[in-house]
């Protein structure tokens, strides 16, 4: 049995489109700016000008404790990590999560990128497949929510496109949730298969999927700041997320500047706008 899905009308649907847009210019103004040398106290900054531009605030500074705009997690660091001080290196991992509030409504995103380094090619290798076995990943669980009946349906997708990828983990106790007037709302997003089907997929869900893999062992523990979760055996991390809207005609992608269109189309699906 589940508690009643807090679905949108197609109205409040419209509304979060602002939302995800806000998210995904912060997101990709950080991007432009994420090289070697990269400061990501600074970065924060930049998205929280971008946001506030667009006459939003960050969603993320509003969770009791946290201050930031961003969560920016390096290396052996796969979510949750706190925006410092210390200047990218060459070759690290960095995945960025970032989240906007427009007019009482809610958008959540995240990326990994791989910095070059030309003394490490292996190295960057390694890291940038574990980032498009993330990416992959996070398309088949979005592509999966369009035809799915059910919710847990995506975390089956998630976790084939993992293990078809390469012997990556899969964190478990973190995942994607519903998101709307909240940032995090019910339901959960699994990121692998569990018993059950999980609530009805219908118009006026919205999701942020989010899958969150490493290049080795699963576990983690949480650093002495009560943020940053971290990989046990010193494996690479890495994280991406969208917000998905289900809708009449079928999804959209609000935190993709094209709707979804780019990542969608290797598995045949073609998002529709919000109407």
């Amino acid at each position: 049995m589940f508690r009643r899905l807090p679905l949108k009308s197609p109205a409040e649907l419209r509304a979060m489109v602002a939302a995800g847009e806000a998210t995904a210019s912060a997101l990709a103004a950080v991007r432009e700016r994420l090289v070697v040398g990269a400061v990501p106290l600074e970065l924060d900054a930049v998205a929280d000008a971008v946001i506030r531009g667009r006459g939003g605030r960050s969603n993320f500074a509003l969770v009791p404790g946290y201050r930031h705009t961003l969560c920016v997690s390096v290396d052996d660091d796969v979510v949750h990590g706190i925006p410092g001080e210390r200047p990218l290196r060459p070759g690290d991992i960095v995945s960025v999560d970032g989240g906007a509030e427009v007019g009482g409504w809610n958008g959540d995103a995240a990326f990994t990128v791989v910095l070059p380094d030309p003394d490490r090619p292996e190295v960057v290798r390694a890291r940038q497949e574990l980032a498009e076995a993330a990416d992959l990943a996070l398309w088949a669980g979005i592509a999966r929510l369009s035809s799915a009946r059910h919710l847990n349906e995506v975390g089956e997708a998630i976790e084939e496109s993992v293990a078809a990828s390469g012997p990556y983990g899969i964190l478990e106790g973190y995942g994607g949730h519903g998101i709307g007037r909240a940032m995090h709302e019910e339901p959960t997003v699994y990121n692998h298969a569990v018993r059950g089907r999980g609530p009805r997929v219908q118009p006026g869900l919205v999701v942020a999927i989010e899958p969150m893999i490493t290049s080795g062992s699963a576990e983690t523990f949480v650093r002495d700041d009560g943020w940053t979760v971290t990989t046990s055996d010193g494996g690479d991390g890495a994280h991406v997320e969208h917000s998905v809207a289900v809708h009449r005609d079928g999804i959209w992608v609000l935190t993709a500047p094209d709707g979804g269109a780019a990542g969608l189309a290797p598995f045949g699906v073609v998002p529709v706008p919000i109407a």
